[in-house]
């Protein structure tokens, strides 16, 4: 019998390699990379680049969506002043799952999920309420799943390292790279 057919949204090489590994056994798994939010382009480039190196190292396709950072900014914009973790997040996951489902029932998939929860900055609540609102409307399954459990982060991490994969230390928008920066300069001894 096949394995079920499995989207799989993709952040970042490190998070990509880790979850692409844990499902590729039970499903026919597609890495896609959607992430407008990324900014600046060389960062996105970047990201873009170990995301394909990731995906290469697991056997496993990677479709690419359009980049369109003007479009994830207007999207966002009234929420520009939330903190991490606040509703300008969660209009970004649903921005992201949202291109996800769409590709998945464009291209046949199953299912879709999303790689995102590994990550202890993201709400694996939101993203997987999200995703089966989006999974309903679309006709698809969505892979509930909190990555970050049983210390998926951890061994992300390790696992990123061994094959020497670029980890940042931002989410990927211009907002959460300031709050990075912040909050560098506040362990920084004068």
């Amino acid at each position: 019998m096949p394995k079920p057919r499995l989207l799989v949204h993709a952040c970042c090489a490190p998070d990509a390699l880790y979850v692409f590994g844990l499902l590729e056994g039970a499903y026919d798994i597609a890495g896609f990379f959607s992430n407008s939010n990324i900014q600046p382009r060389r960062e996105y480039d970047l990201r873009l680049g170990e995301a394909r190196e990731a995906a290469a190292l697991c056997g496993v396709p990677l479709l690419e969506d359009v980049y369109d950072p003007e479009g994830w900014t207007r999207l966002t914009l009234k929420f520009k002043d939330e903190p991490e973790k606040g509703r300008r997040c969660d209009v970004c996951y649903a921005a992201r799952l949202l291109r996800t489902a769409e590709r998945a029932a464009r291209d046949g998939f199953d299912a879709f999920a999303t790689v995102m929860s590994l990550s202890p900055w993201k709400k694996a609540a939101v993203l997987n309420r999200v995703g089966r609102q989006f999974a309903a409307r679309f006709g698809l399954s969505f892979l509930e799943a909190d990555f970050k459990k049983k210390d998926g982060f951890k061994k992300s991490v390790a696992l990123s390292r061994a094959h020497g994969l670029y980890r940042q230390d931002y989410c990927g928008c211009l907002y959460s790279r300031e709050a990075a920066r912040a909050r560098a300069k506040e362990r920084v001894p004068p």
